[in-house]
Formats: C-alpha cells, structure tokens, sequence
C-alpha cells in the first residue's frame, strides 16, 4: 500500500459540539470520500475501509457522531440531544471538514445504515457527487427478518428501558453490541422503529426543516442477502425520502465476495476489499464527478 498520511483532530459542528474526526490520505489524493457511520459504530470500525480507499488514491473522512466514542462527553447520562442532530449538525460539519483538508476534489459518501438515513438533514448536501449507501434500510421492526424481531423488541422494550433507568444512558456491551448511546439518540430512534413509517411520516412537519427533496446526487444502495435489517424491502422503503435522486439498488450474497457472512455490519471486515473496490469504482467513475 502507498504512504498514507493519517491526521486526527477535532472540528466544531455548528453549535459548538467538538467531533473527533480521523483523515486518512493518499499523499496526492484525486477524490474525497466521506465515511458516515452507522448507530453505535464508532470511527475506527472503519479504519481498514478507509486505508483501503486511501491506499487507492482517495482522502478518506471518519468521524464520530457526537455522544459516540471519541465525541462521548464525560457525562452521557447528562447529556441532552436529539438523534437528528447527526444529521442536522454533525454530518455537515464533516463534510466542511473534508472539504477543507481535501479541497478541489470532488466528493463523494459513503453511509452505512443510519449514515444513509440522515442525508436529507443535511443543509450542505448538495456538495456531494454521490452516495454509496451500505446496508441501509427501514428501521420498522415489522419488516425486517422473522428470526430478529425478538431481538429487536427486547432491546426496544426491555433492555433499552433497563439501560436507561440504570445508567441514564444505553450501555453498550452484551445484548447492546453498540457503544454506549445518548438517551435522546435511543428516544427517537425508538420511536421511529416501532412504526411502519419509520420517519417518513414526520417529514411534513415534526422533522421540518430538511432537505431531502433536494437530494439530486445519484444514489446506490448495497443490500446484502443475510442483513435482517436492510433487506430488498427496507431498502427501497428508506430511498423513496429522496424523490429527486437518481437510486438503484443491488443486492449481494455473502458468497459473491467469497465470505460466509455480511450481515448488517459486515461489509466493512476484513475479506471484503472487493466489494470495497466496487464502491469505489462505482463513487468515482468519471460521470460521477461534479464540477471543481
């Protein structure tokens, strides 16, 4: 692999709130990627995804949402937020940060789960040329796989309600494999989960304002066949909050990238370069590229 350069710092989202974020570069990089996270994953999750992409000719942005890992504050429990500050806030405030250590390139995303979810929050999305969206779907309960559902309602209805009566918070570990969460992140994400809408229903009005009619940058979304939570269902479900982009979706086996599993988390472990240079290839493709 090339020399890389790697810089980790801390940038100030627009209210403030100090994010940690990780740069890993090639030393004359030719795209920027963004690499936004998904729930309870924290920045170096992607570590290996992001030398790859680097090791490829790219600037590659991690950060950790605020209440996450190296953004946690010293006290989660008193912490006070909403989870659509991610989107409101937090990720835009990465993407002027790359723009900055990275400028002239065109830019691209990367969302896994979440990271997908909250694109239309952000205010300055229209600064990016694509979105590689990676297992990233509708968090409605009732549509994902029979064999999680029990999982998931007692996270929703036992262990998440025990977790915040205990700590203040949801502590990460055991049945929670996450970091720890903020309440608020929990609140809403719960709230969304145990309806068929997911969030779609709030858009007109509890959710205003946003900016997803305004998504315009072409959208592909990677499904794989054993996530009990993205599936060809959910996936379609979520993109349709984005009426004015460009989306596809394609649908991958384990076996196709000579894994046994992918999962929901899976696609960014080890064994799964080859699924990363589909991505790449796809987000820097020279149609994909917007004006410097």
């Amino acid at each position: 692999m090339k020399d890389l350069v790697i810089r980790d710092f801390t940038a100030a989202a627009a209210d403030g709130y100090p994010l940690s974020m990780r740069l890993i570069s090639a030393e004359r990089p030719a795209a920027a990627v963004l690499v936004s996270s998904g729930t309870g994953f924290p920045k170096r999750f992607y570590d290996r995804f992001a030398r790859h992409l680097a090791g490829k000719g790219a600037a590659v942005l991690t950060y950790d949402f605020r209440g996450i890992a190296g953004s946690r504050p010293d006290d989660l429990a008193a912490m006070q937020m909403d989870y659509t500050d991610w989107g409101r806030l937090d990720m835009p405030a990465a993407l002027d940060a790359l723009i900055e250590a990275a400028p002239g390139l065109p830019v691209v995303h990367v969302g896994h789960s979440v990271g997908g979810h909250f694109l239309g929050f952000m205010p300055n999305q229209h600064r990016i040329a694509r979105h590689a969206f990676v297992s990233v779907g509708s968090g409605y309960w009732g549509r994902h796989h029979r064999a999680y559902n029990p999982l998931e309602l007692f996270f929703w209805f036992g262990y998440g309600p025990w977790s915040l009566m205990r700590h203040g918070y949801i502590k990460g570990g055991g049945l929670w494999a996450g970091t720890d969460l903020p309440r608020g992140v929990w609140e809403t994400w719960r709230r969304w989960c145990l309806k068929e809408a997911y969030f779609r229903d709030e858009l007109k009005d509890r959710l205003q304002p946003h900016h997803s009619e305004a998504v315009t940058a072409p959208i592909r979304s990677w499904i794989f066949t054993d996530d009990p939570i993205a599936t060809p269902i959910t996936s379609p479900a979520l993109m349709e909050v984005y009426p004015n982009a460009p989306r596809e979706m394609v649908v991958r086996t384990p076996a196709d990238y000579g894994v046994t599993r992918i999962g929901h988390e899976g696609a960014f472990r080890r064994g799964m370069e080859p699924l990363w240079d589909e991505m790449f290839g796809w987000l820097v493709e020279p149609e994909g590229a917007p004006p410097s």
